[in-house]
Protein backbone atom coordinates (compact mmCIF):
# COMPACT_ATOMS: atom_id res chain seq x y z
CA UNK A 1 0.00 0.00 0.00
CA UNK A 2 1.11 3.87 -0.92
CA UNK A 3 1.79 5.43 2.14
CA UNK A 4 1.41 9.37 1.90
CA UNK A 5 4.53 11.93 2.99
CA UNK A 6 2.73 12.45 6.30
CA UNK A 7 2.07 9.33 6.98
CA UNK A 8 5.94 8.41 6.56
CA UNK A 9 6.98 11.66 8.45
CA UNK A 10 4.60 10.41 11.81
CA UNK A 11 6.36 7.44 12.07
CA UNK A 12 9.77 8.97 11.91
CA UNK A 13 8.93 11.47 14.39
CA UNK A 14 7.55 8.15 16.81
CA UNK A 15 10.84 6.38 16.23
CA UNK A 16 12.45 9.64 16.89
CA UNK A 17 10.38 9.79 20.29
CA UNK A 18 11.10 5.74 21.19
CA UNK A 19 14.67 6.19 20.77
CA UNK A 20 15.04 9.05 22.93
CA UNK A 21 12.94 7.15 25.93
CA UNK A 22 15.13 4.40 25.46
CA UNK A 23 18.48 6.30 26.45
CA UNK A 24 16.78 8.32 28.96
CA UNK A 25 15.98 4.99 30.59
CA UNK A 26 19.57 3.90 30.12
CA UNK A 27 20.35 7.14 31.58
CA UNK A 28 18.21 6.86 34.84
CA UNK A 29 19.45 3.55 35.63
CA UNK A 30 22.95 4.61 35.46
CA UNK A 31 22.19 7.63 37.41
CA UNK A 32 20.31 5.61 39.97
CA UNK A 33 23.86 3.20 40.30
CA UNK A 34 26.50 6.29 40.57
CA UNK A 35 24.64 8.65 43.19
CA UNK A 36 22.94 8.88 46.07
CA UNK A 37 18.96 8.92 45.73
CA UNK A 38 19.39 12.35 47.87
CA UNK A 39 21.52 14.11 45.87
CA UNK A 40 19.83 17.34 43.80
CA UNK A 41 19.66 16.95 40.25
CA UNK A 42 21.48 19.18 38.35
CA UNK A 43 19.26 21.74 36.07
CA UNK A 44 19.41 21.94 32.52
CA UNK A 45 21.69 24.51 30.89
CA UNK A 46 20.36 27.98 29.30
CA UNK A 47 20.17 26.81 25.90
CA UNK A 48 17.95 23.66 26.97
CA UNK A 49 14.91 25.45 26.32
CA UNK A 50 15.35 26.84 22.91
CA UNK A 51 17.04 22.76 21.92
CA UNK A 52 13.79 21.99 22.97
CA UNK A 53 12.02 24.22 20.66
CA UNK A 54 13.90 23.54 17.84
CA UNK A 55 13.24 19.40 18.14
CA UNK A 56 9.99 19.14 19.56
CA UNK A 57 8.20 22.16 17.17
CA UNK A 58 8.25 20.38 13.74
CA UNK A 59 6.58 22.34 11.31
CA UNK A 60 6.69 25.50 13.46
CA UNK A 61 10.49 25.42 14.38
CA UNK A 62 10.51 28.89 13.61
CA UNK A 63 7.99 30.50 15.53
CA UNK A 64 9.63 32.99 18.26
CA UNK A 65 10.07 31.88 21.98
CA UNK A 66 8.84 33.39 24.74
CA UNK A 67 11.58 35.15 26.31
CA UNK A 68 12.86 33.29 29.87
CA UNK A 69 15.34 33.83 32.49
CA UNK A 70 18.19 31.59 32.53
CA UNK A 71 17.56 28.21 34.49
CA UNK A 72 18.78 28.99 38.16
CA UNK A 73 20.67 26.04 39.68
CA UNK A 74 19.13 27.46 43.32
CA UNK A 75 15.44 27.86 41.72
CA UNK A 76 14.10 24.83 43.36
CA UNK A 77 15.41 20.72 43.03
CA UNK A 78 14.49 18.18 39.90
CA UNK A 79 13.01 14.88 40.95
CA UNK A 80 15.89 12.43 39.92
CA UNK A 81 12.73 11.01 37.99
CA UNK A 82 13.05 12.90 35.47
CA UNK A 83 15.92 13.40 33.37
CA UNK A 84 17.10 16.23 30.82
CA UNK A 85 16.26 14.05 27.91
CA UNK A 86 12.81 13.56 29.48
CA UNK A 87 12.45 17.85 29.24
CA UNK A 88 14.38 18.19 25.46
CA UNK A 89 10.53 16.05 24.69
CA UNK A 90 8.71 19.63 25.26
CA UNK A 91 9.38 22.80 25.14
CA UNK A 92 7.88 26.71 26.43
CA UNK A 93 4.99 28.03 23.95
CA UNK A 94 6.20 31.05 21.75
CA UNK A 95 4.20 34.10 21.99
CA UNK A 96 2.88 34.03 18.52
CA UNK A 97 3.18 31.41 15.55
CA UNK A 98 4.12 33.47 12.51
CA UNK A 99 2.88 32.37 9.31
CA UNK A 100 4.93 31.44 6.60
CA UNK A 101 2.80 33.04 4.07
CA UNK A 102 1.83 36.69 4.85
CA UNK A 103 2.94 39.35 7.93
CA UNK A 104 1.27 39.01 11.09
CA UNK A 105 0.49 43.22 11.96
CA UNK A 106 -1.96 44.32 14.78
CA UNK A 107 -4.12 45.66 12.21
CA UNK A 108 -4.75 42.36 10.65
CA UNK A 109 -5.25 40.59 14.03
CA UNK A 110 -7.69 43.02 15.20
CA UNK A 111 -9.95 42.61 12.47
CA UNK A 112 -9.44 39.18 12.71
CA UNK A 113 -10.47 39.20 16.44
CA UNK A 114 -13.84 41.53 15.34
CA UNK A 115 -14.84 38.65 12.99
CA UNK A 116 -13.98 36.24 15.32
CA UNK A 117 -16.57 37.45 17.59
CA UNK A 118 -19.41 38.33 15.00
CA UNK A 119 -22.75 36.02 14.85
CA UNK A 120 -23.31 38.08 11.46
CA UNK A 121 -21.45 35.74 9.82
CA UNK A 122 -23.58 33.19 10.40
CA UNK A 123 -26.96 32.43 8.43
CA UNK A 124 -29.20 33.50 10.85
CA UNK A 125 -27.04 36.21 12.85
CA UNK A 126 -27.05 33.99 15.92
CA UNK A 127 -23.75 32.07 16.02
CA UNK A 128 -19.82 33.63 16.30
CA UNK A 129 -16.85 31.59 16.35
CA UNK A 130 -16.71 32.31 19.95
CA UNK A 131 -20.32 30.79 20.56
CA UNK A 132 -18.13 27.28 20.05
CA UNK A 133 -14.99 28.36 21.12
CA UNK A 134 -15.87 30.58 23.82
CA UNK A 135 -12.06 32.12 24.78
CA UNK A 136 -13.38 33.64 28.19
CA UNK A 137 -13.91 29.82 29.38
CA UNK A 138 -10.84 28.44 27.58
CA UNK A 139 -12.13 27.95 23.99
CA UNK A 140 -14.60 25.18 24.75
CA UNK A 141 -18.25 25.56 25.04
CA UNK A 142 -18.67 22.11 27.55
CA UNK A 143 -20.85 20.20 25.44
CA UNK A 144 -20.50 16.46 24.08
CA UNK A 145 -20.83 18.23 20.32
CA UNK A 146 -21.53 21.84 19.95
CA UNK A 147 -24.81 22.56 18.41
CA UNK A 148 -25.06 24.56 14.64
CA UNK A 149 -27.40 27.34 13.67
CA UNK A 150 -30.30 25.09 13.51
CA UNK A 151 -30.15 23.62 16.93
CA UNK A 152 -28.82 20.26 15.85
CA UNK A 153 -25.99 18.79 17.14
CA UNK A 154 -22.72 18.55 14.93
CA UNK A 155 -20.13 15.40 14.38
CA UNK A 156 -17.65 15.72 17.05
CA UNK A 157 -16.43 17.79 19.85
CA UNK A 158 -15.39 21.43 19.55
CA UNK A 159 -11.96 21.66 20.72
CA UNK A 160 -10.41 24.58 21.94
CA UNK A 161 -8.36 27.50 19.63
CA UNK A 162 -5.80 28.11 22.05
CA UNK A 163 -2.06 27.11 21.45
CA UNK A 164 -3.86 26.26 17.79
CA UNK A 165 -1.77 27.18 15.19
CA UNK A 166 1.02 25.12 16.55
CA UNK A 167 -0.51 21.97 15.64
CA UNK A 168 0.23 19.56 12.66
CA UNK A 169 -3.14 19.94 10.91
CA UNK A 170 -6.79 21.45 12.19
CA UNK A 171 -9.89 19.50 12.96
CA UNK A 172 -10.01 15.82 14.50
CA UNK A 173 -9.55 14.36 11.23
CA UNK A 174 -6.90 16.60 10.15
CA UNK A 175 -8.36 18.08 6.80
CA UNK A 176 -7.27 21.54 7.36
CA UNK A 177 -4.08 22.20 7.14
CA UNK A 178 -3.96 25.81 8.76
CA UNK A 179 -5.77 27.88 11.20
CA UNK A 180 -6.59 30.28 8.51
CA UNK A 181 -8.11 27.01 5.98
CA UNK A 182 -10.13 25.67 9.04
CA UNK A 183 -11.81 29.25 9.85
CA UNK A 184 -13.52 28.78 6.54
CA UNK A 185 -15.01 25.06 6.93
CA UNK A 186 -17.16 26.41 9.71
CA UNK A 187 -19.21 29.53 8.46
CA UNK A 188 -20.02 27.64 5.01
CA UNK A 189 -20.95 24.69 6.44
CA UNK A 190 -24.77 23.98 6.84
CA UNK A 191 -25.01 22.14 10.14
CA UNK A 192 -22.62 25.24 11.81
CA UNK A 193 -22.71 28.66 10.93
CA UNK A 194 -24.76 28.07 7.37
CA UNK A 195 -23.67 30.96 5.44
CA UNK A 196 -24.73 30.11 1.57
CA UNK A 197 -20.74 30.39 0.31
CA UNK A 198 -17.63 33.23 -0.07
CA UNK A 199 -20.10 35.68 -1.88
CA UNK A 200 -23.21 35.51 0.59
CA UNK A 201 -20.15 36.14 3.15
CA UNK A 202 -18.41 38.96 1.41
CA UNK A 203 -22.08 40.32 0.66
CA UNK A 204 -23.15 40.58 4.23
CA UNK A 205 -19.34 42.11 5.24
CA UNK A 206 -19.75 44.73 2.41
CA UNK A 207 -23.07 45.82 3.96
CA UNK A 208 -21.85 47.02 7.16
CA UNK A 209 -19.73 50.10 6.80
CA UNK A 210 -17.93 50.13 9.78
CA UNK A 211 -15.87 47.14 8.51
CA UNK A 212 -14.62 48.78 5.03
CA UNK A 213 -12.30 50.54 7.11
CA UNK A 214 -10.76 47.54 9.36
CA UNK A 215 -10.38 45.40 6.15
CA UNK A 216 -8.66 48.70 4.61
CA UNK A 217 -6.27 48.86 7.44
CA UNK A 218 -5.35 45.50 7.10
CA UNK A 219 -5.04 44.81 3.89
CA UNK A 220 -3.72 48.78 2.67
CA UNK A 221 -2.30 47.69 -0.75
CA UNK A 222 -5.74 45.64 -1.82
CA UNK A 223 -8.49 47.74 -3.45
CA UNK A 224 -10.45 45.18 -3.16
CA UNK A 225 -9.94 43.45 0.42
CA UNK A 226 -13.49 42.13 1.51
CA UNK A 227 -12.71 38.53 0.41
CA UNK A 228 -13.69 35.57 1.62
CA UNK A 229 -9.76 34.57 1.85
CA UNK A 230 -9.11 37.87 3.66
CA UNK A 231 -11.59 36.60 6.11
CA UNK A 232 -10.45 33.42 6.93
CA UNK A 233 -6.52 34.76 6.87
CA UNK A 234 -7.66 37.39 9.19
CA UNK A 235 -9.09 35.02 11.88
CA UNK A 236 -6.41 32.72 11.67
CA UNK A 237 -4.14 35.50 12.16
CA UNK A 238 -5.98 36.21 15.72
CA UNK A 239 -5.47 32.63 16.86
CA UNK A 240 -1.72 32.97 16.07
CA UNK A 241 -1.70 35.23 19.31
CA UNK A 242 -3.75 33.09 21.56
CA UNK A 243 -0.88 30.93 23.66
CA UNK A 244 -1.48 30.11 27.09
CA UNK A 245 1.46 29.92 29.20
CA UNK A 246 1.66 28.20 31.95
CA UNK A 247 3.55 27.20 35.37
CA UNK A 248 5.24 23.84 33.29
CA UNK A 249 6.83 26.15 31.11
CA UNK A 250 8.55 28.41 33.75
CA UNK A 251 9.02 24.35 34.80
CA UNK A 252 11.10 23.79 31.43
CA UNK A 253 13.04 26.88 31.59
CA UNK A 254 14.48 25.45 35.29
CA UNK A 255 12.13 26.67 37.71
CA UNK A 256 11.88 23.86 39.36
CA UNK A 257 9.72 25.07 42.37
CA UNK A 258 6.82 25.62 39.41
CA UNK A 259 5.90 22.47 39.98
CA UNK A 260 5.15 20.80 43.59
CA UNK A 261 6.71 17.01 44.51
CA UNK A 262 3.76 15.50 43.27
CA UNK A 263 3.46 17.07 40.15
CA UNK A 264 6.90 16.37 39.41
CA UNK A 265 5.88 12.88 40.19
CA UNK A 266 2.94 12.82 37.99
CA UNK A 267 5.07 14.03 34.94
CA UNK A 268 7.75 11.27 35.47
CA UNK A 269 5.26 9.09 35.85
CA UNK A 270 3.14 10.59 32.86
CA UNK A 271 6.89 10.09 31.04
CA UNK A 272 7.83 6.54 31.96
CA UNK A 273 4.22 5.12 31.06
CA UNK A 274 4.98 6.68 27.60
CA UNK A 275 2.67 9.11 26.82
CA UNK A 276 4.85 11.00 25.34
CA UNK A 277 4.89 8.77 22.23
CA UNK A 278 2.08 10.43 21.58
CA UNK A 279 2.11 13.87 23.47
CA UNK A 280 4.85 15.27 23.11
CA UNK A 281 6.52 18.86 21.50
CA UNK A 282 5.67 22.36 22.87
CA UNK A 283 2.24 21.63 22.86
CA UNK A 284 2.24 17.99 24.62
CA UNK A 285 -0.12 16.83 21.61
CA UNK A 286 -1.76 17.98 18.42
CA UNK A 287 1.98 16.94 16.45
CA UNK A 288 0.71 13.63 15.23
CA UNK A 289 -2.48 11.48 13.96
CA UNK A 290 -2.84 8.14 16.32
CA UNK A 291 -5.03 5.31 16.20
CA UNK A 292 -7.65 5.78 19.01
CA UNK A 293 -7.51 1.82 20.51
CA UNK A 294 -3.77 1.16 19.68
CA UNK A 295 -3.05 -1.61 21.90
CA UNK A 296 -6.87 -2.27 22.79
CA UNK A 297 -9.27 -1.37 20.47
CA UNK A 298 -11.96 1.40 21.38
CA UNK A 299 -15.47 1.39 21.01
CA UNK A 300 -16.12 3.87 18.34
CA UNK A 301 -18.20 3.79 15.18
CA UNK A 302 -16.27 7.48 14.06
CA UNK A 303 -13.48 6.49 11.60
CA UNK A 304 -11.74 9.52 11.90
CA UNK A 305 -9.10 10.43 9.60
CA UNK A 306 -10.26 7.31 6.98
CA UNK A 307 -12.83 9.62 5.87
CA UNK A 308 -9.92 12.56 4.75
CA UNK A 309 -7.32 9.69 3.55
CA UNK A 310 -9.34 6.31 2.15
CA UNK A 311 -6.50 4.86 3.51
CA UNK A 312 -7.35 1.54 5.58
CA UNK A 313 -4.56 2.62 7.68
CA UNK A 314 -6.20 5.58 8.54
CA UNK A 315 -9.38 4.15 10.39
CA UNK A 316 -9.99 5.31 13.65
CA UNK A 317 -7.17 7.71 13.43
CA UNK A 318 -7.55 10.75 14.90
CA UNK A 319 -4.95 13.74 15.67
CA UNK A 320 -3.84 13.30 19.21
CA UNK A 321 -5.39 16.63 20.83
CA UNK A 322 -2.89 18.71 23.01
CA UNK A 323 -2.96 18.41 26.87
CA UNK A 324 -2.21 22.62 27.06
CA UNK A 325 -5.63 23.09 29.58
CA UNK A 326 -6.80 19.92 29.50
CA UNK A 327 -8.07 20.41 32.97
CA UNK A 328 -10.35 23.24 31.58
CA UNK A 329 -11.57 21.90 28.17
CA UNK A 330 -13.87 18.77 29.04
CA UNK A 331 -15.14 16.46 28.13
CA UNK A 332 -13.15 14.35 26.33
CA UNK A 333 -12.18 12.43 22.75
CA UNK A 334 -13.98 13.61 19.40
CA UNK A 335 -17.45 12.35 20.34
CA UNK A 336 -16.95 13.73 23.83
CA UNK A 337 -17.76 11.00 25.62
CA UNK A 338 -15.27 11.53 28.48
CA UNK A 339 -16.05 13.47 31.02
CA UNK A 340 -13.18 13.51 33.46
CA UNK A 341 -9.46 13.18 33.68
CA UNK A 342 -9.20 10.42 35.76
CA UNK A 343 -11.58 8.61 33.45
CA UNK A 344 -9.00 9.56 30.34
CA UNK A 345 -5.77 8.80 32.04
CA UNK A 346 -7.10 4.99 33.01
CA UNK A 347 -8.50 4.44 29.11
CA UNK A 348 -5.95 5.92 27.87
CA UNK A 349 -3.19 4.11 29.30
CA UNK A 350 -4.99 0.75 28.87
CA UNK A 351 -6.27 1.18 24.89
CA UNK A 352 -3.40 3.23 24.01
CA UNK A 353 -0.37 1.97 26.11
CA UNK A 354 -1.59 -1.54 27.08
CA UNK A 355 -1.01 -0.46 30.66
CA UNK A 356 -3.08 -0.67 33.89
CA UNK A 357 -2.72 2.36 36.43
CA UNK A 358 -3.21 2.42 40.14
CA UNK A 359 -5.28 4.95 41.79
CA UNK A 360 -1.74 6.83 42.96
CA UNK A 361 -0.25 6.90 39.40
CA UNK A 362 -3.67 8.20 38.02
CA UNK A 363 -3.62 11.49 41.13
CA UNK A 364 -0.29 11.93 40.26
CA UNK A 365 -0.38 12.35 36.02
CA UNK A 366 -3.66 14.35 36.79
CA UNK A 367 -1.97 16.74 39.05
CA UNK A 368 0.90 16.83 36.48
CA UNK A 369 -1.77 17.23 33.96
CA UNK A 370 -3.44 20.61 35.82
CA UNK A 371 0.01 22.36 35.84
CA UNK A 372 -0.59 22.86 32.17
CA UNK A 373 -3.37 25.11 32.35
CA UNK A 374 -2.19 28.50 31.16
CA UNK A 375 -3.37 32.01 31.45
CA UNK A 376 -5.78 33.06 29.34
CA UNK A 377 -4.81 36.51 27.37
CA UNK A 378 -7.21 38.92 28.71
CA UNK A 379 -5.74 41.96 27.19
CA UNK A 380 -6.00 39.84 23.53
CA UNK A 381 -9.56 38.57 24.12
CA UNK A 382 -11.86 41.07 25.42
CA UNK A 383 -14.67 41.59 23.22
CA UNK A 384 -14.31 44.17 20.62
CA UNK A 385 -16.96 46.76 19.85
CA UNK A 386 -18.45 45.64 16.40
CA UNK A 387 -18.58 47.34 13.47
Amino acid sequence: MKRSPLFIMILLIELIVAIILFFNYQYFIERLQKIPATLEATAPTSNDAEVAATAANGPTANTQVVALAPPDPSRGTLDPAIAPAVLSLFAPLPVEVPSPTYQLTDALVSLGKALYYDPRLSVNQTQSCNTCHPLAQYAVDALPVSKGHNGEAVKRNAPTVYNAALYVAQFWDGRSPTVEEQAKAPILTDGEMGMLDPATVEAKLRSIPGYAPFFAAAYPDDPNPITFDHVAQAIGAFERRLMTPSRFDRFLAGDYDQLSAQEQRGFATFTSLGCPTCHVGVTVGGLLFKKLGEIEPYPTTDLGRYEVTKLDADRYVFKVPSLRNVAKTAPYLHDGSIQTLEEMVVLMARHQLGKQVSPEQVSDVVAFLQTLTGEIPTEVIAAPPLP
